[in-house]
């Protein structure tokens, strides 16, 4: 595939058309008349060797392959539009700009508040948009990465892309008030047999890996996208959760719990943010990156790296 003879406008013609699926108002939307979008879709039609847009009845729909085409086109469309955004010089005080940032409600909660201070008073015209991690995120990584800014999470889920540190926080467990079961002390024994409420996908955390390997196999029975739900899911009820030090201590739940030191050496949480290579030397990415390092490091200097207390 030749690059150099390919009309990059055409991605954004593709785009339009798979999402609108219609050719008039695809055109409407990126501001071309009816018979330049249908020239494009033409154009596309014969690079594929594929109808992209298959009339059925008075609608068009997508061919398996324009269904194909459909994720990928927003993916390239983004990382395009976020590569020619790049600038050489980035001054906080004056640009006005959105920054997309993928977050757990725990990174929001323990580093994202702080960071969104930070930047509201040194950098007033700067907006950052937090999103959900997806569950999906260490399936197709690089995808998210190209369509965002950059992603909170520890290290030992993903792998293989540029990331900074930001601070360390260690895990802690949750019970009930009145548990039947658990004492001043969790053990081994409790983490295997009671029934565990997590956070998404469980086992994609070293500290759930850990466990496998101490011969510990959590027994899940309720599953929740909000570490911050995890203490009205365990309070009144048999459930243990795991869950982070530093948002223990941040929450002041509602739920009647207790928070339990594990009854083993449980590896550290060390959080970063990472990105996708693209933005590496873009001036106002380089800037938000330090800006994430100087709050990451204000938080360690606060509790200490191994976030006790």
């Amino acid at each position: 595939m030749n690059l150099a003879r390919l009309d990059l406008n055409l991605v954004v013609a593709l785009r339009a058309l798979l999402e609108e699926r219609n050719v008039t108002r695809a055109g409407q939307r990126v501001g071309l008349s009816q018979p330049a979008m249908s020239a494009a879709l033409a154009r596309l039609r014969r690079h594929f060797d594929d109808d992209l847009l298959a009339r059925v009845g008075s609608h068009y729909e997508l061919t398996a392959l324009g269904q194909v085409l459909l994720d990928r086109t927003s993916t390239a469309y983004d990382l395009l539009e976020r590569l020619f955004a790049s600038q050489a010089d980035f001054d906080p005080a004056r640009e006005s700009r959105e920054f997309k940032l993928h977050a757990s409600d725990y990174a929001v909660a323990v580093f994202g508040a702080e960071l969104a201070r930070v930047v509201h008073e040194e950098a007033p015209g700067i907006r950052l948009r937090f999103a959900q991690s997806p569950p999906t995120v260490v399936d197709d990584t690089s995808a998210l990465l190209s369509a965002t800014d950059g992603l909170f999470m520890p290290h030992g889920v993903i792998s293989g892309f540029p990331a900074t540190d930001l601070y360390r926080d260690r895990w802690v467990f949750l019970v009930a008030d009145d548990h039947p079961d658990v004492g001043d002390r969790l053990t081994r024994r409790n983490l295997a047999e009671l029934p565990w409420v997590t956070y998404q996908r469980t086992y994609d955390a070293p500290a759930v890996r850990q466990l496998g390997m101490l011969g510990v196999e959590p027994r899940v029975e309720v599953s929740v996208d909000s570490f911050q739900l995890l203490p009205l899911l365990v309070a009144g009820t048999r459930r243990i959760a795991m869950i982070q030090s530093r948002l223990a201590h941040l929450m002041t739940p509602p739920a009647a719990v207790r928070v339990l030191e594990p009854p083993y050496e449980a590896v550290p949480l060390q959080e970063a943010m990472w990105w996708h290579p693209v933005h590496t030397h873009d001036a106002a990415h380089i800037w938000l990156r330090e800006t994430a390092a100087r709050v990451g490091r204000r938080l360690a200097g606060e509790r200490g790296d191994d976030a006790g207390g």
